[in-house]
């Protein structure tokens, strides 16, 4: 239907007659000329009407973001027209005929151009509205160009796409599974895939050797502000691999792919942390190193001031932590980090200044045989959080970007990123109803050196497990897998799981390891979140074409919705409807 793209026109393209399709952005009269421009996904240009013409008429009659087919002679703008911030600025089209192949209705529920303006809801109602224009209409294409890479890249180092069901079996992966009742077999039911976890092996017993996906996952569980029902996420998995391997190809991939989008070079090796050592430095498991403060235990100095809190902490068998900032905050500064403190869920948030052996603040008096310690560093701003060491590390770790910003030593960079690797976790960790349970999920192998102790000590095994953290974020993890079958069972024995359950539960995964699995390493990869945070996005709905809100609702469809009886019936469900006292 056209020769060419509203937004390829160039200076050498003058002289000829195209034929372009496009919304109408806008309609302009200016007496004796009158424009218009037309875009598409290439882009935008300038139509030139000449007034008191059917062309004219056509357009100044048409609602924005119609649909229009017009054709005619690209020309040279004149030079005091020239737009340069338009790569089509140079040359307009003389429109000689206007089609209009659908008209839009007078008032749209916003422009497309305004969309960053408009509630969420709304925008998401009419998602196709604001796909229409940056940056959403950006973040897709570079999320396909993403895509893209990631596929030229596996496939050139011998990788095997293979697809894996959507429709499969509910095995408990630590949140809820979506469920599908079965038409056909009545009170039996699908469940939609968490992740392809128990997919990905059976392929490495297969053969399959290095296999990937880009994977469709489905968790059905409490939703938080930067959360969806369904993501996606890069799996693969790779036989006779041990963690060097996987964590060796997820650098080399991130790598490439900085690089090909973004024409950023990413440093080798990635840091890579304990998640004891992350914790205890950064407060967090998903530290962003780009912040130049630690968090430091300064909890012996403080036993040895005259400060009733520090005391009472310490004696009580609590902890004193600190960030040291190497400036001097105003006390402006100091109340409204104290207040973030706050909100973050410290009690209080208490300050040193010290400049020139001289100290300020509410312990400046109170210093003792500590004096040296904390006055020997000069200019900086102390900042404490006492009470239960956890706590304390985590609420400075959450405060860290902030205080940074404060002393003027960070500033949130959109193109700087550091990844860390965080490794050595636990096993096992105690749900609240005081069970076993695995910290990532049950078919990870433990660590060589601490098998032995799976049934007498199983709170201190390690995990052959690893997660990439990039700016604070986690982008994903994984693991060694257990290839063997016994050392599988004694996993679910040590979660308190027989092996009548597992088989019940598992029993396809632990037949297929005993015929001939090979040791298998893989990952999983948030694909949301990468391309989120590689574009500078607040949320991951900034980069799926169709999200759904908090709630887990799709505004544009009207999802989750009652459907009809008949299909009920078929599926042999009663609706059972919740009476007063009875969940809520």
């Amino acid at each position: 239907m056209r020769t060419h793209r509203c937004g390829e026109l160039r200076r050498h393209h003058i002289g000829q007659r195209v034929t372009l399709c496009g919304w109408l952005e806008n309609f302009r009269h200016h007496g004796g000329v009158a424009f218009a421009d037309l875009r598409d996904r290439w882009g935008r240009v300038q139509i030139f009407a000449q007034p008191n013409t059917e062309v004219c008429e056509t357009l100044q009659q048409t609602p924005a973001e119609s649909v229009l087919k017009v054709t005619g002679v690209v020309r040279s703008r004149p030079k005091k027209d020239i737009n340069p911030d338009l790569p089509t600025g140079e040359v307009e089209v003389v429109a000689e005929t206007v089609e209009v192949l659908n008209a839009a209705v007078p008032t749209l529920p916003f422009p497309p151009k305004d969309a960053q303006t408009v509630e969420t809801a709304t925008r998401l109602k009419y998602r196709y509205l604001e796909m229409r224009y940056p940056p959403l209409l950006d973040a897709l294409i570079f999320r396909h160009r993403l895509i893209a890479c990631i596929r030229n890249f596996l496939n050139a180092r011998d990788f095997v796409e293979v697809e894996t069901p959507i429709l499969t079996r509910s095995t408990p992966e630590g949140a809820r599974d979506y469920l599908v009742p079965s038409r056909i077999h009545p009170g039996r039911f699908y469940a939609l895939p968490q992740s392809p976890q128990l997919m990905k092996q059976i392929l490495m017993v297969g053969g399959i050797e290095r296999y990937y996906q880009i994977a469709r996952c489905f968790r059905d569980e409490d939703l938080r502000a930067d959360r969806q029902p369904e993501f996606t996420q890069l799996d693969l998995e790779v036989s006779f691999a041990q963690e060097a391997d996987v964590m060796n190809l997820a650098e080399e991939l991130f790598c490439s792919l900085f690089e090909a989008l973004l024409e950023i070079k990413i440093e080798r090796p990635f840091a890579r942390l304990a998640v004891s050592e992350a914790l205890s430095r950064y407060g967090t498991d998903a530290p962003d190193l780009r912040v130049p403060l630690e968090v430091e235990d300064v909890t012996e100095a403080a036993a040895g001031t005259e400060f009733g809190i520090f005391r009472r902490v310490v004696e009580s068998g609590g902890a004193v932590k600190t960030l040291r900032l190497p400036a001097l905050l105003s006390r402006k500064q100091v109340d409204a980090l104290a207040d973030k403190a706050v909100e973050l869920g410290a009690k209080g948030l208490l300050w040193l200044r010290v400049e020139g052996n001289r100290a300020a603040g509410p312990l400046a008096k109170h210093l003792g045989s500590s004096a040296e310690f904390f006055l020997k560093r000069t200019p900086l701003t102390w900042l404490f959080v006492a009470g239960d060491g956890e706590e304390s590390a985590r609420i400075l770790g959450q405060l860290r970007p902030h205080a940074a910003t404060a002393a003027n030593i960070w500033k949130n960079d959109p193109k700087q990123f550091r990844f860390v690797w965080i490794v050595d976790w636990p096993m096992f960790e105690k749900d609240e109803e005081g069970r076993l349970v695995p910290l990532h999920h049950p078919f990870t192998q433990p660590h060589p050196d601490d098998i032995g102790r799976l049934e007498s000590e199983p709170l201190s095994v390690r995990a052959r497990s690893y997660d990439i953290v990039l700016n604070g974020v986690e982008l994903g993890g994984g693991s060694v897998r257990n290839h063997l079958p016994d050392l599988q069972f004694r996993v679910f024995e040590a979660m308190g799981i027989d092996r009548a359950t597992a088989q019940q539960r598992f029993g396809f995964l632990l037949e297929a390891l005993t015929m001939g699995a090979p040791p298998h390493a893989g990952i999983a990869i948030g694909l949301d979140r990468l391309c989120a945070l590689m574009l500078g996005c607040s949320s991951i709905r900034d980069v799926i074409a169709f999200p759904k809100t908090t709630s887990a609702s799709c505004p544009l469809t009207g999802s989750p919705a009652p459907v009809e009886p008949q299909q009920l019936e078929e599926l042999h469900i009663n609706i059972r409807q919740r009476e007063e006292g009875d969940g809520g």
